[in-house]
């Protein structure tokens, strides 16, 4: 899973995220255009117009992420953000799709916007005369990239677009999710091999060198991301149809505000072995602190600081009610990054649900259904 990323804007409610792998593909590929450009300009000139058709590649690659995120919103799916990426970039849509036709308009819609742009582009190149110089030189390679870029994702490499449409396909035939997943991901998984291998192949026997570890490592990142996702939905679907309050834990333990660091650590943390505490007064819940806040306090300081310091306050706090499905409750967790969630009825706090209790439910039926 990518992480967060560096948020730099929003456009149309969405959050556009750049991660610290995506400054490495940019330079990259900066590098690697200054070589584009005629030889009889100055360093400069060549260096600036690199940096320039970066960036309008990788505003194509918004585009065309923007294009699914708009179509998944329209369709009433919810799009976390938008993180541009080593690989490109991602559009963080948090829930699958109910029906083989939205899946297909929005894994389709992506691709068809890069080609269309990579026409476009190309009608531009040929209008511009001969004299247009660099920016002649820039659109040509911003088109053809832009198809290239719109083809390679309908290659059917589950969960690349591609593979999305397959599915979706599939999906329409059989009317059933779980086996069109676990179909188009192992088509998927194939695609992938083929090319990790094609890749260390071309790498020994061929001078493509590093272009062909790049390769090899696309298809290492399809293969791990197609596993993932069927995973993933595997989980989801054990969990359909529970709800928090079947899991919850309903004996939370909890600290006052005004509890030391270090007393909370010697007296709860290292003889109950528990992480998470749920911090109150006068039976009103203040907060929630774990194992990571109290990480963050430097051994000297823990004496000083109290729980009421550290604790993650309540209006921070991300919750459930009783009757939350446990589907959402571990897409939250997983979205948040976080492994607790506390479960509040009519403002009262009745229970917590860790990431382990998640895992020993899935456990416990997936034993029972063996």
């Amino acid at each position: 899973m990518i992480s967060e990323g560096i948020p730099v804007g929003r456009i149309f409610g969405i959050t556009i995220r750049i991660h610290v792998s995506w400054l490495i593909i940019f330079g990259l590929l900066t590098w690697a255009l200054t070589f584009n450009f005629s030889s009889d300009l100055s360093l400069g000139i060549r260096i600036t117009a690199a940096v320039v058709t970066s960036l309008l590649f990788f505003a194509s690659v918004l585009l065309h992420e923007l294009m699914h995120s708009v179509v998944a919103i329209r369709n009433k799916i919810p799009v976390k953000a938008i993180t541009l990426f080593i690989f490109g970039g991602v559009s963080q849509i948090t829930e699958e799709p109910n029906e083989p036709g939205v899946e297909f308009r929005v894994a389709i819609a992506g691709p068809l916007t890069s080609i269309v742009l990579g026409g476009v582009l190309l009608g531009l190149y040929w209008l511009l005369p001969a004299s247009a110089g660099v920016v002649r030189v820039a659109v040509n390679w911003l088109w053809w990239t832009n198809i290239v870029l719109g083809a390679f994702n309908l290659v059917p490499a589950f969960p690349m677009d591609g593979g999305r449409v397959l599915r979706s396909i599939i999906w329409w035939r059989t009317r059933n999710l779980r086996r069109s997943t676990r179909i188009a991901a192992g088509i998927g998984q194939g695609v992938a091999l083929l090319l990790i291998f094609g890749g260390i192949y071309l790498f020994f026997f061929t001078p493509y060198g590093v272009s062909a570890l790049w390769l090899a490592l696309i298809g290492w990142f399809l293969y791990s991301a197609a596993s993932g996702s069927y995973r993933q939905l595997v989980l989801q679907q054990a969990l359909q149809g529970h709800e928090a309050k079947e899991i919850m834990t309903r004996d939370c333990a909890q600290v006052s505000p005004d509890t030391n660091v270090e007393k909370l650590v010697n007296d709860l943390v290292l003889p109950t072995g528990k992480r998470c505490f749920i911090v109150s007064r006068d039976s009103r819940l203040q907060g929630m602190v774990t194992l990571q806040e109290i990480k963050d306090v430097p051994q000297a300081e823990r004496a000083a600081r109290t729980v009421g310091e550290i604790m993650k306050p309540v209006e921070k706090l991300k919750s459930v009610g009783p009757n939350e499905d446990l589907s959402t409750v571990m897409r939250i967790l997983t979205e948040q990054n976080i492994n607790q969630v506390p479960v509040m009825e009519n403002g009262k706090l009745v229970g917590m649900i860790a990431r382990d209790n998640l895992l020993n439910f899935i456990s416990l039926k997936e034993g029972v259904s063996a």
